[in-house]
């Protein structure tokens, strides 16, 4: 018989030794040293995750805003989404250029045209 097998029958038994060992093993193992009951037990468990401001998931949380625009503006061009506010925008242009007040054109540098 191995030691170890050996220990792990001395520690089952309800000796004051088997009891102080099976603390002893739990404190060095991040366990909780004496037997607890469930409230108490999720208490421990909320205490000994990472804070929620430390998660890499919360805190470093980045959503894909350009996708996200092109996409709602492609789906715009196809009249399937209403962007009211650009609607809007092109509703104004529209009046200034009728009443002969439009903006000047806008010279790209590149010969890439912008997203439709």
């Amino acid at each position: 018989m191995s030691k170890y097998a050996r220990y792990a029958d001395l520690v089952k038994q309800t000796t004051e030794y088997s009891r102080r060992m099976t603390r002893l093993s739990n404190r060095i193992f991040g366990e909780v040293a004496r037997p607890t009951n469930a409230k108490s037990m999720k208490v421990v468990k909320l205490f000994s995750e990472e804070p929620v401001n430390q998660r890499k998931e919360i805190h470093a949380y980045y959503p894909r805003h350009i996708e996200t625009g092109k996409l709602m503006m492609l789906l715009r061009h196809y009249g399937l989404y209403r962007d009211e506010h650009a609607d809007f925008k092109e509703e104004m242009d529209r009046m200034r250029m009728l009443r002969g007040k439009a903006k000047p054109e806008r010279k790209y540098k590149s010969e890439k045209k912008p997203f439709p």
